[in-house]
């Protein structure tokens, strides 16, 4: 915290601690580097963004540090809310979690035989799309062949904390001005007792018999936060003991979810490129020479085909 007598104007700027990424890709801005590369990837057939909100009311919340005896909050510069997140245990259960559970029909997902549904490994590397399976010969028989539509319920659960800091500008007993940044790990919802969102959707699915591949599923979300007083008003949502200095705060806190679904499926592309990245090694003091970390492109200067009876050629030099 900072005082001062004067009351000069007050700056809560922070040094900047950013920095800038580096890919490793660049380009002078000639075709003639431009390559056609084949690449097998996840195409999105069909997806659907759904924006939810939920609304927490927060009484007495107790924040850190304590003023001081005597203290007088003036005026509230900045409120700020984050999700809570522990990275030395991941099943903290004070994270701050959201859980999507979904159900579909004209659809089922594919199951192993026990009863669990089967799941392959998504972009984000973990298995988190579930096989889909469904009668698509109607659709599939239409004269311009269309997708099938299956229909889902989705089930949001939310559980964890958010750290919620308030800058308040505070006069102490002897008339300084002071400026403090208070802060609180605030719970929002419990596994016992979960926030629950629902909603609906539909989601069109590709033949899954023209195909070598089953369709996948695949949702994902993300939770983020906001907050404000309970009422917009000092003097009713704050209170300050006069002994301790300690503050309790009325709150009202808003949970923003985005989620989106996703019928994927297997794919080859062929896409131009302009070349592989080539990144600046740091290189120790010994060691003259390294080992390179992906083979070599035997195969760049040759022609891509792209579709049957097409062919795609580089520019040429």
């Amino acid at each position: 915290m900072t005082c001062n007598n004067n009351s000069p104007q007050l700056s809560l700027a922070l040094p900047d601690k950013c920095c800038t990424a580096t890919t490793g890709c660049d380009w002078d801005g000639t075709l003639r580097r431009v390559r056609t590369e084949p690449i097998y990837v996840q195409k999105v057939y069909d997806a659907k963004l759904f924006n939810l909100q939920a609304l927490r009311t927060v009484a007495d919340q107790k924040f850190r540090p304590a003023l001081g005896p005597g203290v007088k909050i003036i005026r509230v510069l900045d409120l700020r809310c984050k999700k809570f997140f522990n990275p030395k245990n991941i099943n903290d259960e004070r994270n701050l979690k959201v859980t999507p559970d979904t159900t579909v029909s004209g659809a089922e997902f594919v199951e192993d035989g026990c009863g669990n549904p089967v799941t392959v490994v998504g972009p984000d590397g973990n298995y988190s799309e579930k096989i889909l399976y469904t009668d698509t010969t109607e659709c599939d028989e239409e004269r311009r062949p269309k997708g099938t539509p299956i229909f889902g319920t989705q089930n949001v659960k939310i559980t964890g904390n958010v750290t919620v800091e308030i800058d308040v500008l505070y006069t102490t007993d002897c008339s300084k001005e002071c400026v403090a940044t208070l802060s609180a790990n605030v719970p929002v919802s419990c596994d016992e007792a979960p926030i629950i969102l629902t909603n609906f959707f539909e989601l069109c699915m590709p033949s899954v018999f023209d195909t070598a591949f089953l369709p996948r599923f695949t949702e994902f979300c993300n939770i983020g936060c906001e907050t404000r007083l309970a009422t917009n008003s000092i003097m009713r949502d704050i209170r300050i003991c006069p002994v301790t200095g300690n503050t309790k705060i009325n709150l009202i806190i808003a949970l923003c979810v985005t989620c989106e679904k996703k019928i994927v499926v297997p794919v080859q592309l062929c896409v131009l490129s302009t070349g592989f990245p080539v990144l600046s090694p740091i290189n120790p003091a010994i060691c003259s020479t390294f080992p390179q970390l992906f083979p070599n492109q035997i195969d760049s200067r040759h022609p891509c085909r792209c579709a049957e009876g097409v062919e795609s050629t580089e520019a040429p030099e």
